[in-house]
């Protein structure tokens, strides 16, 4: 054949090297198939395992595809297989909240329904349709887990029903459960179940039926607000200041009891977004204490309260508002000028030009 020995040789070391990686690769694929076998084992209906939205999941009506066949070998032509959300894009039902709900009807431990709800949270969030085609039925279900022992199931519970405020056909469904919600967060002092009760409240419409236990509550608001974690401080104050455009709620708010030192919340060092929302809440206060309405009422104040804080004599919110003007953040500055601009030209006084109010919270010369 005119080849020597060594290219013989030569030969034979590259044809036991291919056949060697060939053998490294079979194995490789035999350990990879088994690692997937283990890992793509779904749990039944009613397990304790919380269910995942992005798993491979037969549409409704359908079979559960055989593990060791390759999903693109049993699709047929046309049908979208593989993550609920991918259904969802496609048009098709995955049934994953439905399967998530009736789940939830089942007997599970605390950490099952908190995960599950978890789940449900996010369905809700990532597959649109789905959580439209829900009934109220499902949202008084989700409701009942407010009445859990557990504080984490609450904390869940109050995450689904906030993603399911979204909707607006639910949102009448879910006022129903404001007084519970108040009662939480008024009696239970746990730092993620206050935000995210706040969060639901925050993001509906407040029947004017709650308003007395609205008032019951107004000592446990602003203790959150004086708390010393951001996001509850941010969401307390946010529904204050929402609750401050009520004329029946203006004097609660006003007379509640705060910390003495109630204005470092009006430091330059708070967060530019807890500063911000505080100063919303000082100019909705200025503004409707200025109503010529609530003057038309000679109001009394205990000397602890939000209002002796605010605008008493002795207060000295106007050099933390003067030190907010040049704040770094140029919102915090624009509204640190609209409170100014409240507390010295009351709306409702007829001399707007030379804002000459009866009583000035700022020297002349500044």
């Amino acid at each position: 054949m005119g080849k020597s020995i060594p290219q013989y040789l030569r030969q034979l070391d590259i044809r036991k090297s291919i056949v060697s990686l060939a053998t490294g690769a079979g194995a490789i694929y035999l350990i990879y198939k088994a690692i997937r076998e283990c890992i793509k084992c779904q749990p039944p209906l009613c397990s304790n395992s919380p269910v995942c939205i992005a798993r491979e999941c037969p549409g409704p009506g359908e079979r559960a595809l055989p593990q060791e066949a390759p999903v693109s070998e049993a699709s047929d032509v046309g049908e979208p297989k593989g993550l609920a959300i991918e259904r969802e894009r496609h048009g098709r039902d995955s049934g994953e909240l439905r399967r998530l709900l009736n789940s939830l009807e089942c007997k599970h431990d605390e950490y099952a329904k908190s995960m599950i709800l978890h789940s449900i949270t996010r369905c809700v969030y990532l597959l649109e349709a789905e959580a439209s085609a829900c009934t109220t039925d499902d949202i008084m279900l989700v409701g009942s887990m407010l009445d859990d022992e557990d504080n984490s199931v609450k904390i869940q519970a109050l995450n689904s029903l906030k993603a399911f405020s979204g909707i607006r056909k639910f949102r009448l469904k879910i006022q129903e459960h404001t007084i519970k919600v108040l009662e939480l967060i008024s009696t239970i002092w746990d730092t993620e179940l206050h935000i995210a009760g706040l969060r639901l409240l925050n993001n509906l419409p407040l029947p004017d039926y709650v308003h007395p236990q609205l008032r019951r509550v107004m000592p446990a608001l602003m203790e959150i607000l004086q708390s010393d974690c951001i996001l509850a401080q941010v969401q307390a104050i946010r529904l204050l200041s929402y609750l401050a455009q009520k004329n029946d709620l203006l004097y609660d708010i006003l007379n509640c009891q705060v910390h003495p030192n109630f204005l470092n919340l009006f430091q330059s060092t708070q967060p530019g977004s807890l500063l911000f929302e505080v100063l919303v809440f000082a100019e909705r206060l200025s503004e409707g204490q200025n109503a010529s309405h609530y003057r038309a009422v000679k109001w009394h104040y205990n000397e602890q309260s939000l209002h002796e804080a605010l605008f008493g004599n002795e207060s000295r919110l106007a050099d933390r508002l003067l030190a907010l003007v040049i704040h770094p953040e140029e919102d915090v500055q624009i509204q640190a000028c609209k409170v100014i601009v409240s507390l010295q030209c009351p709306p409702n006084l007829g001399v707007r030009p030379s804002c000459q109010a009866s009583h000035s919270y700022f020297k002349s010369g500044e």
